[in-house]
């Protein structure tokens, strides 16, 4: 049986319901280090992973693996502290479980973070780059989490992805940006997701950003491709967190830690960025 069926996911997100006040209209993931968006809820209610009905478990380091409930800026969400990646041997399915689950709750726009390694050589690290557009690396080998029977109560069989990053959502975050005073370190590019968890080699490195990616890593696309299709809108972005080697000569190595550590200077920004975004977010008309 799949992982993430329609009654699966009625029955987790039943349970959550039973066991909340809360009614969230907002999603919120946490990416590598960006946990510190769910210390911002008001009143908060927490759940670990490991408590929850059918929810797979978080593995990585930096994601705390806990569900937080509570009130952004008088709006109600639901924030998932840390998320679900294929490198840690889970189904596809099974990693965008969550997004079904709210969904089900009544969640109607979904907002998404990563900290990811940058192409674009006008990038910087510490730059923030709003996604209008991914490169889907597994999907190509036929690994999507919309693969297998369709249920129509979430959505089509085939869905459109031309409009997966919600534009209304994209230009009210530059607004945002613009009136915190954040215009020089936000960019908007196109994200590649790769099913990790080693870092690209150079030649990867080399191939992609010529095929159009800036940024590059190994998350959201999954959870994109199941919030659009069921109906929820969605805005993602990158935190750049290292800058991807395209040289043999080069000297600089990717690791972990310098992504968590970018992650702890740009963080708070980076909540400030979101909670002004939710502040002002209108009701979602796609569902």
């Amino acid at each position: 049986m799949r992982t993430d069926n329609y009654d699966v996911c009625r029955a987790t997100a039943d349970w959550l319901l039973s066991n909340t006040k809360m009614r969230p209209t907002v999603g919120i993931v946490c990416g590598s280090g960006l946990g510190g968006l769910a210390e911002m809820l008001k009143d908060p209610q927490f759940f670990k992973y490991s408590d929850i009905p059918n929810f797979p478990h978080s593995t990585v380091p930096g994601h705390a693996g806990r569900l937080v409930f509570g009130t952004l800026k008088g709006k109600s969400c639901v924030c998932m502290q840390g998320r679900f990646h294929l490198y840690e041997g889970y189904p596809i399915q099974k990693i965008t479980l969550p997004m079904r689950v709210f969904k089900l709750m009544g969640v109607e726009t979904m907002i998404l973070t990563n900290a990811a390694g940058g192409l674009n050589q006008d990038y910087k690290v510490g730059d923030v780059m709003i996604i209008k557009d991914h490169i889907n690396m597994p999907g190509f080998a036929g690994i999507n989490p919309l693969g297998g029977p369709n249920d129509e109560r979430f959505g089509v069989r085939f869905p459109c992805m031309s409009d997966a990053y919600n534009r209304e959502l994209r230009q009210l975050a530059f607004k945002v940006a613009s009136d915190l005073g954040y215009s020089d370190f936000l960019k908007e590019g196109v994200y590649c997701v790769l099913g990790g968890p080693s870092f690209e080699t150079i030649a990867e490195c080399r191939m992609l950003h010529k095929l159009g990616a800036d940024a590059v890593g190994m998350s959201t696309v999954h959870e994109v491709l199941v919030a659009h299709h069921a109906g929820m809108r969605c805005f993602a972005l990158s935190l750049i967190s290292n800058r991807a080697v395209m040289d043999y000569d080069s000297q600089e190595r990717a690791n972990h830690e310098e992504v968590l550590e970018t992650g702890r200077l740009r963080a708070e920004q980076l909540v400030q960025l979101v909670s002004a975004l939710v502040a002002r977010l209108e009701q979602n008309n796609n569902s």
